[in-house]
């Protein structure tokens, strides 16, 4: 009679199994860690090839083109539909939007610590809020107010516009925020019916295009290694966005969206092992604020929808 041992390695059969038995929200906590997971990871490698001489522009279009290839087989699948809208007009718009932003955000990497960028990256909800206020007429009560105020006082503490230590470049990161906010009501001005085929084929050929431009100004041939990891980005930011979509639709948003500031630490942790970047104190009082306003609004806006549901 065999005794099996304690030490035995779990196989990935029985690993996938564990991961099935967890509740909903468990498994929303995973994919969420795993998406800030692969988004800091990005930021290390586009600060990489910054480092390595490569443009943020000529990354922000290798990023753009391998995203599309990877779209590619859906849209074959799709067939004319990938193409068919009423809307082709703020498709492009959002397109060109989303692309300035993740020029800006790339060029932001390049640039700051990577935990100030993913610190600023969070002012994204606040953004949207204004935004909807103005373009959507969306009501917004004084609470969410509060802390969408609250959250750009975060935002000072990191800043400091003024001070000897005030960085232009924080002012781009921000751009890129206020770019993915603006691309978020966009998408909001579209019908529902409107598949996620269509939004990502329109998205990824705008951005291609509109990358392409300063990206050949800037332009530098890649050695083989640096091919590899642009490609890298392209597979990893594409999966990592999709453990995003796979975190809200399991569990619970106000379960799972706290877990998506564990880019903050994953951030910090990669930029002070591999760039020798410390964050400062000043950082991490911004990032406080900033991430408790935004999961304030995140908790208000998920009670708000469960609401609306019930009634």
């Amino acid at each position: 009679m065999t005794q099996t041992t304690m030490t035995e390695k779990p196989t990935s059969s029985s690993i996938v199994l564990r991961f099935a038995r967890l509740t909903p929200n468990a498994r929303g906590a995973c994919w969420m860690v795993l998406g800030a997971l692969g988004f800091a990871i990005n930021g290390a490698l586009i600060k990489y090839l910054a480092y390595d001489g490569l443009d943020p522009f000529q990354i922000a279009m290798a990023r753009a083109f391998f995203a599309l290839f990877i779209l590619l087989p859906f849209i074959w699948k799709a067939g004319p539909k990938a193409f068919r809208t009423r809307h082709p007009g703020i498709h492009l718009l959002r397109g060109v939007i989303g692309s300035v932003a993740m020029m800006c955000g790339f060029y932001a990497v390049a640039h700051l610590p990577l935990a100030d960028v993913a610190a600023l990256g969070f002012t994204q909800p606040l953004f949207t809020i204004l935004l909807a206020v103005i373009l959507l007429k969306e009501p917004v009560a004084w609470q969410r107010w509060l802390a969408t105020a609250i959250g750009f006082c975060g935002v000072l503490l990191m800043v400091r516009p003024g001070h000897h230590s005030f960085d232009p470049v924080m002012l781009v990161a921000l751009l890129m925020a206020f770019g993915i906010g603006l691309s978020v009501v966009l998408v909001k001005m579209m019908p529902r019916e409107e598949s996620t085929t269509v939004l990502l084929t329109y998205f990824c050929i705008a951005s291609l295009v509109t990358t392409s431009i300063p990206a050949l100004i800037a332009w530098r041939d890649p050695t083989v290694l640096q091919w590899l990891v642009l490609a890298a980005i392209g597979v990893i930011g594409a999966g990592a966005q999709s453990f995003l979509l796979r975190a809200y639709k399991v569990g619970e948003a106000t379960f799972v969206s706290p877990f998506d500031y564990s880019k903050i630490i994953i951030a910090s942790a990669l930029g002070f092992y591999i760039f020798g970047e410390i964050p400062t104190i000043w950082t991490g009082l911004g990032a406080a604020v900033i991430v408790g306003s935004t999961y304030h609004i995140a908790r208000s806006e998920s009670r708000a929808a469960a609401v609306k549901r019930s009634s």
